[in-house]
C-alpha cells in the first residue's frame, strides 16, 4: 500500500512540473483558472498526509505486535488490515479538502513550478503542519518503543538458561546457540530498518512544520518554502528505497555475503601465514 501510494503520487505530480519545464511556463499558465496550480497543491497535500497516515499506521502495527501481542493478536486482524488503505484515503480526502471551497488560499511559489497552501494562511496552514507534526512524534514514539523492546528482548535471551525440563533441553546446546545467533540476527535487522527509517522519517518531515510556523517574510528571506517542499517530496521517494532494500531477509544476504568474504579473507592469511613459517625455518 506504501509504495502503490508513493508510486501513485509520483506519477500524479511529476508530469505537472515537467511540462510546466518543457513549455517554459509557470503552473498558473498552464491551464486558465489556475486549475493546474490548484491541482498541484491539492495532490500535494493529500499524498503528504496519505503517507505519513500509512507510516503512522505501519508503526502502530509494529508496536502493537512486539509491546502488546496479546492484544495484537485477539484484535488486529486481517479484515482490518485490509480496511486500513480506504479508511487513510478517505480521512486525508476528506481533510485535504477543506481549501478547496476557497480555492484562494492555494498559490504559486517560486520558481513557479508547485503550488501549495498560502503562507498568508495560517490557520490551515498550521493546522496541516500540526498533524503533521503529531504523526512524526506518534511514529517516533512507536519506533523507539519497539526498538527499546527488541532490545529488552535480546537481552532476556541472553540472560536466559535451559530450564530444568528435559524437553526445553532436548536440541541440545549447540542448536539453541544457533537458534539464539538467529534470532539475535532478526532483531539486528529490524533495529536497522527502524532506525534508518525514523531518522528519514523526521529529517524530511520537519523543515515543512518549521516552514508552516515561520513568519512569512523570514521563510521567504531565508528560502524555507522551496527547502521544505523538497524535503516533503523527497520523503515519498526515499521510503519504497528504504522498505525494498532494508528489509530484514535483504540485510541477512548482505551479511552473509560479507562474513562469506570476511572469513575467506581470514582463512587466505591464515594459509599465507603458515606457508611463510617453513619458509622462514627453512
Amino acid at each position: 500500500e506504501l509504495v502503490f501510494t508513493d508510486l501513485l503520487g509520483t506519477c500524479l505530480i511529476s508530469p505537472v512540473v515537467l511540462a510546466s519545464y518543457a513549455r517554459n511556463q509557470t503552473l498558473v499558465a498552464l491551464a486558465p483558472e489556475r486549475r493546474v496550480c490548484i491541482y498541484f497543491a491539492f495532490a500535494m497535500t493529500f499524498f503528504s498526509l496519505a503517507t505519513m497516515l500509512m507510516l503512522f499506521a505501519m508503526a502502530l502495527e509494529r508496536y502493537l505486535s512486539i509491546g502488546h501481542p496479546y492484544f495484537y493478536q485477539r484484535w488486529v486482524t486481517r479484515r482490518g488490515g485490509l480496511a486500513v488503505l480506504p479508511t487513510i484515503y478517505t480521512v486525508s480526502l476528506l481533510f485535504c479538502s477543506l481549501p478547496l471551497l476557497d480555492p484562494e488560499k492555494y498559490v504559486q511559489y517560486c520558481p513557479g513550478t508547485w503550488c501549495f497552501i498560502q503562507h498568508s494562511q495560517t490557520t490551515y496552514l498550521r493546522l496541516y503542519a500540526t498533524v503533521l507534526l503529531l504523526l512524526i512524534v506518534a511514529v517516533l514514539a512507536c519506533n523507539f518503543s519497539v526498538i527499546l523492546n527488541l532490545i529488552r528482548m535480546h537481552r532476556r535471551s541472553r540472560r536466559s538458561r535451559c530450564g530444568p525440563s528435559l524437553g526445553s533441553c532436548r536440541d541440545g546446546p549447540g542448536a539453541r546457540r544457533r537458534g539464539e545467533r538467529v534470532s539475535m540476527a532478526e532483531e539486528t535487522d529490524h533495529l536497522i530498518l527502524l532506525a534508518i527509517m525514523t531518522i528519514t522519517f523526521a529529517v524530511c518531515s520537519l523543515p515543512f512544520t518549521i516552514f508552516a510556523y515561520m513568519d512569512q517574510t523570514s521563510s521567504r528571506k531565508n528560502k524555507w518554502d522551496l527547502q521544505a517542499l523538497r524535503f516533503l517530496s523527497i520523503n515519498s521517494i526515499i521510503d519504497p528505497w528504504v522498505f525494498a532494500i532494508l528489509r530484514p531477509p535483504v540485510l541477512r544476504l548482505m551479511r552473509s555475503v560479507l562474513c562469506c568474504r570476511v572469513s575467506l579473507r581470514t582463512r587466505d592469511a591464515a594459509q599465507t601465514s603458515c606457508s611463510i613459517q617453513p619458509n622462514a625455518n627453512k
